[in-house]
């Protein structure tokens, strides 16, 4: 099973990459970027069972930083 996790920052957390990203594109000649948030993907293929809260365990304990990040899960329909 193909799961993603979507793990971003959590909104008022300093995001330099963002600012970094965004003032690239203000360089390259891009308007109208108001703002620039990045965070990461990660793709698991997963045993069909594997449940939801296991899931969501990994997302706690290894993959995304519970006090500057939140995440989110994604399955890929069978």
């Amino acid at each position: 099973m193909k799961t993603r996790v979507h793990v971003t920052l959590k909104n008022g957390v300093l995001d330099p990459q963002g600012k970094a990203i965004h003032h690239a594109l203000e360089t390259l000649g891009f308007d109208g970027v108001n703002d620039v948030r990045q965070g990461k993907l990660i793709e698991l293929d997963l045993d069909e069972n594997v449940t939801d809260a296991e899931i969501e365990d990994m997302c706690r304990k290894l993959l995304a930083n519970m006090v500057i990040e939140d995440f989110e899960i994604e399955k890929e329909a069978a």
